[in-house]
Protein backbone atom coordinates (compact mmCIF):
# COMPACT_ATOMS: atom_id res chain seq x y z
CA UNK A 1 0.00 0.00 0.00
CA UNK A 2 1.37 3.30 -0.86
CA UNK A 3 0.86 6.03 2.28
CA UNK A 4 0.14 9.60 1.17
CA UNK A 5 2.78 10.53 3.37
CA UNK A 6 5.56 9.27 0.98
CA UNK A 7 4.39 11.03 -2.21
CA UNK A 8 3.15 14.55 -0.92
CA UNK A 9 5.75 16.79 0.54
CA UNK A 10 5.43 19.23 3.36
CA UNK A 11 4.26 21.85 1.03
CA UNK A 12 1.36 19.51 -0.02
CA UNK A 13 0.54 18.74 3.67
CA UNK A 14 0.78 22.54 5.28
CA UNK A 15 -2.15 23.35 2.24
CA UNK A 16 -4.39 20.92 3.53
CA UNK A 17 -3.51 21.62 6.96
CA UNK A 18 -4.37 25.20 5.55
CA UNK A 19 -7.92 24.16 4.19
CA UNK A 20 -8.79 22.50 6.80
CA UNK A 21 -7.97 25.03 8.97
CA UNK A 22 -10.22 27.10 7.64
CA UNK A 23 -13.06 24.99 7.51
CA UNK A 24 -12.15 24.64 11.16
CA UNK A 25 -13.15 28.34 11.96
CA UNK A 26 -16.58 28.34 10.11
CA UNK A 27 -17.56 25.30 11.35
CA UNK A 28 -16.27 26.02 15.13
CA UNK A 29 -18.01 29.32 14.39
CA UNK A 30 -21.45 27.87 13.66
CA UNK A 31 -20.92 25.39 16.37
CA UNK A 32 -20.06 27.98 19.22
CA UNK A 33 -23.48 29.32 19.19
CA UNK A 34 -25.56 29.48 22.22
CA UNK A 35 -22.76 27.52 24.14
CA UNK A 36 -19.85 27.98 26.32
CA UNK A 37 -16.98 28.26 24.33
CA UNK A 38 -15.15 25.81 27.01
CA UNK A 39 -17.74 23.12 26.64
CA UNK A 40 -17.56 23.52 22.76
CA UNK A 41 -13.62 23.18 23.03
CA UNK A 42 -13.58 20.35 25.33
CA UNK A 43 -16.35 18.53 22.90
CA UNK A 44 -14.02 19.23 19.43
CA UNK A 45 -11.04 17.91 22.02
CA UNK A 46 -12.71 14.97 22.70
CA UNK A 47 -13.24 14.13 18.79
CA UNK A 48 -9.42 14.92 17.95
CA UNK A 49 -8.99 12.49 20.72
CA UNK A 50 -10.89 9.89 19.17
CA UNK A 51 -10.02 10.80 15.51
CA UNK A 52 -6.21 10.78 16.44
CA UNK A 53 -6.06 7.58 18.36
CA UNK A 54 -7.59 5.61 15.08
CA UNK A 55 -5.14 7.16 12.93
CA UNK A 56 -2.54 6.31 15.04
CA UNK A 57 -3.43 2.64 15.71
CA UNK A 58 -4.00 2.40 11.51
CA UNK A 59 -0.68 3.18 10.84
CA UNK A 60 2.47 2.00 11.82
CA UNK A 61 3.97 3.33 14.59
CA UNK A 62 6.37 2.92 16.94
CA UNK A 63 5.19 1.74 20.86
CA UNK A 64 4.51 4.24 23.10
CA UNK A 65 7.51 2.61 25.78
CA UNK A 66 9.90 3.73 22.92
CA UNK A 67 9.50 7.23 23.10
CA UNK A 68 12.18 9.15 25.21
CA UNK A 69 11.32 11.35 28.33
CA UNK A 70 12.42 14.68 26.59
CA UNK A 71 9.82 13.65 23.70
CA UNK A 72 7.25 13.13 26.34
CA UNK A 73 8.15 16.26 28.10
CA UNK A 74 7.73 18.44 24.93
CA UNK A 75 4.79 16.94 23.51
CA UNK A 76 3.09 17.36 26.50
CA UNK A 77 3.95 21.12 26.45
CA UNK A 78 2.89 21.35 23.28
CA UNK A 79 -0.39 19.54 24.00
CA UNK A 80 -1.08 22.14 26.76
CA UNK A 81 -0.01 25.33 24.32
CA UNK A 82 -2.54 23.55 22.15
CA UNK A 83 -5.48 23.10 24.60
CA UNK A 84 -4.58 27.06 25.73
CA UNK A 85 -4.70 28.20 21.95
CA UNK A 86 -8.05 26.55 21.36
CA UNK A 87 -9.81 27.62 24.38
CA UNK A 88 -8.60 31.24 23.46
CA UNK A 89 -9.91 30.52 19.52
CA UNK A 90 -12.76 29.10 20.53
CA UNK A 91 -13.95 32.24 23.00
CA UNK A 92 -12.63 34.57 20.51
CA UNK A 93 -14.92 33.04 18.19
CA UNK A 94 -17.89 33.54 19.82
CA UNK A 95 -17.01 37.29 20.75
CA UNK A 96 -15.88 38.22 17.30
CA UNK A 97 -16.31 37.16 13.02
CA UNK A 98 -14.78 34.34 11.86
CA UNK A 99 -13.64 36.54 8.81
CA UNK A 100 -11.59 38.71 11.71
CA UNK A 101 -10.49 36.07 14.14
CA UNK A 102 -8.70 32.87 11.65
CA UNK A 103 -6.81 36.09 9.99
CA UNK A 104 -5.52 37.18 13.81
CA UNK A 105 -4.72 33.94 14.70
CA UNK A 106 -2.71 33.02 11.86
CA UNK A 107 -0.42 35.60 14.20
CA UNK A 108 1.16 32.30 15.63
CA UNK A 109 2.76 32.33 12.11
CA UNK A 110 5.22 34.51 12.83
CA UNK A 111 5.43 33.87 16.79
CA UNK A 112 6.59 29.91 15.19
CA UNK A 113 8.93 32.07 12.54
CA UNK A 114 9.95 34.04 15.81
CA UNK A 115 10.25 31.22 17.86
CA UNK A 116 12.28 28.48 15.72
CA UNK A 117 14.66 31.33 15.25
CA UNK A 118 15.14 31.90 18.93
CA UNK A 119 14.93 28.30 20.18
CA UNK A 120 16.00 26.08 17.45
CA UNK A 121 18.55 28.41 16.07
CA UNK A 122 16.76 28.53 12.38
CA UNK A 123 18.47 30.93 9.88
CA UNK A 124 15.60 33.58 8.88
CA UNK A 125 15.98 34.24 5.56
CA UNK A 126 14.88 37.98 3.70
CA UNK A 127 11.99 36.11 2.49
CA UNK A 128 10.46 35.30 5.82
CA UNK A 129 11.32 38.35 7.28
CA UNK A 130 9.41 40.11 4.74
CA UNK A 131 6.66 37.49 4.61
CA UNK A 132 6.12 37.73 8.48
CA UNK A 133 5.90 41.34 8.13
CA UNK A 134 2.93 41.00 5.20
CA UNK A 135 1.12 38.43 7.76
CA UNK A 136 1.31 41.33 10.76
CA UNK A 137 0.45 43.41 8.50
CA UNK A 138 -2.70 41.93 6.97
CA UNK A 139 -3.50 40.80 10.60
CA UNK A 140 -3.62 44.32 11.69
CA UNK A 141 -5.68 45.65 8.36
CA UNK A 142 -8.31 43.05 8.42
CA UNK A 143 -9.21 43.01 12.40
CA UNK A 144 -9.42 46.99 12.18
CA UNK A 145 -11.04 47.23 8.73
Amino acid sequence: MIYPARIMNWLAWALLSALFAGATAVLAKIGVAGVNSNLATAIRTVVILVFAWTIAFLTETEPLSSLSRRTWVFLVLSGIATGLSWLCYFRALQLGEASRVAPVDKLSVVVAIALAAIFLHEHLSWHQWIGGFFIVTGAVIIAYA
